[in-house]
């Protein structure tokens, strides 16, 4: 079992559909606070096809935010979701697997507890990973994203349970260069959706109740806002966000009828789009917010504290633009591992 610091990888077992597959299949599953997120893919230019994926929404930190100890209800809800994903694993020819857990299992005291029971029960070995690490992983999964141009960035990623930020400063550099060595300053708040809307509430929120999320977010960021402050002086500076909470902003702000990965990866939004949409968002009932298909019942009490971060980061780093990524950990994942197995390099292409 890998606790933390430690790095374990998981290698599938072959199964009679995956020994008919003729490619090379890397696996990375992200177990956060609120979802249990798998992505397969087989190395390509650069790059990587994805394959096969999995995304469900678990609330496995459900309670964190008043308690130390995950609950009964969110293990058994997780441990049906890493049962799916065994089995895509397995049907996959997987050569190699991360499987990494992020703020639920850092923060609970029965977290380990609970990382060991998936080890026995499914058999999947998952990582329980610092965050310095989560950040690293969330910076390789969207730097791609950043405008080639930009003399600095700050890149973060909005979870259930903790929210990394990352200035990646200097302009991008030769393909080959890995995004992580462009991290001047780093640092991970013990923050998120799911922890910040039990303590605030999520059905009624008003702009009393946003505003002190709001703050509360800001003095939990001010040190890395000090760390960082020279990165909005750069050059065609901007912000770039990757989580549930930014890729629902884009996809309300365009008017989807249906969530839309190819629209909203990788779009530009302006600060006065960001504020109108929130608005709305204030403004209206949990209903509504359940009703819009960029968001779901299952999400529509976190947008707000979600959209509260992002107002937090947006006012210590102003920005004219944020891009938005539908991209994060399990890129990140993917493509760590491929770097290490110099796939690129034996096809030529490094």
């Amino acid at each position: 079992m890998a606790l933390h610091g430690e790095r374990e990888t998981y290698v599938a077992p072959r199964s009679k559909s995956a020994s008919r597959r003729t490619g090379n299949a890397y696996a990375a599953l992200d177990l956060g606070t609120n979802n249990c997120r798998l992505l397969i893919a087989e190395p390509s230019y650069h790059e990587f096809r994805v394959i096969d994926a999995f995304s469900r929404i678990v609330r496995l930190g459900e309670g964190l935010g008043h308690g130390d100890r995950l609950g009964d209800d969110a293990i058994e809800r997780t441990v049906a979701a890493l049962r799916v994903c065994k089995t895509k694993i397995e049907s996959k020819n997987v050569v190699r697997a991360r499987l990494i857990a992020t703020e639920a299992c850092r923060h609970a005291s029965n977290g380990l507890e609970f990382i060991e029971r998936v080890r026995q029960e499914i058999g999947l070995a998952i990582e329980v990973v610092d965050r310095k690490t989560e950040a690293t992983l969330a910076v390789m999964g969207c730097a791609a994203l950043a405008h080639p141009k930009a003399g600095s960035v700050i890149i973060f990623d909005i979870g259930g349970g903790s929210t990394e930020v990352a200035w990646l400063d200097g302009q991008t550099g030769p393909a080959g260069i890995c995004p992580s060595e462009r991290i001047r300053a780093w640092d991970s708040l013990p923050v998120g959706v799911v922890t910040l809307a039990e303590r605030y509430g999520g059905t009624r929120v008003t702009h009393s109740v946003f505003e002190d999320m709001v703050e509360e977010v800001s003095g939990r960021l001010l040190p890395f806002a000090l760390k960082a402050g020279a990165a909005a002086a750069a050059p065609n500076f901007h912000l770039l966000g990757t989580s549930g909470t930014v890729t629902t902003v884009g996809g309300i702000h365009l008017g989807l009828e249906r969530y839309d990965r190819r629209r909203v990866d990788g779009m530009w939004m302006r600060g006065d789009d960001i504020e109108s949409v929130t608005d709305w968002l204030l403004s209206s009932s949990l209903q509504d917010r359940a009703d819009n298909p960029c968001i779901g019942r299952d999400r529509a009490d976190l947008v707000l504290a979600g959209c509260a971060i992002l107002e937090a980061i947006r006012r210590a780093f102003p920005a004219n633009y944020l891009r938005i990524a539908d991209r994060g950990l399990r890129e990140g994942i993917l493509m760590s591992m491929m770097r290490e197995d110099k796939v690129w390099a034996r096809r030529g292409h490094a």
